[in-house]
């Protein structure tokens, strides 16, 4: 019994302290971060009112990559560069909101990042972590979206 209650007093910790780390590193702009709208219907209203691509990221809390990529890739200056140059649009593929949207697009693993341009057409799409230098190379590469 003392076993089982240690068990469950850590793992409550650890789950405690997974979610208290995302949302230190949650998805709201801060400094060199992108700003991310939260629904890929914000996200393509914010494009088509622009004129910019979008950058459509499907990703959840308890996945590794994600949180790297948000930690260390996001907020990096190779992306810093040139982030204003898209909308951005962070997507948790737990929630049920993001499930159409995960399926307009076919997301079977993530992080799933798509840059869409006008009509809502698929310009790239690259799925899985990355580092900031390859990142910030794929993003240049899409910027006509």
């Amino acid at each position: 019994m003392k076993f089982l209650l240690l068990f469950l007093a850590l793992f409550a910790g650890v789950v405690f302290w997974v979610l208290k780390d995302s949302e230190s590193t949650g998805v709201v702009g801060s400094g060199d971060m992108p700003s991310f709208e939260s629904s890929y219907e914000s996200a393509m209203a914010l494009s088509r009112a622009t004129g910019k691509p979008a950058v459509i990221i499907f990703s959840a809390p308890w996945c590794p990559p994600c949180q790297m990529m948000k930690r260390d890739v996001y907020p990096s200056p190779e992306v810093a560069a040139v982030k204003d140059q898209f909308v951005w649009a962070y997507l948790d593929v737990d929630l049920p909101q993001t499930g159409a949207s995960a399926a307009k697009y076919g997301v079977r693993g993530i992080p799933a990042i798509y840059i869409v341009g006008k009509g809502e057409k698929m310009v790239s799409q690259r799925v899985g972590g990355v580092s900031a230098p390859e990142f910030g190379a794929w993003l240049r590469a899409n910027l006509g979206g």
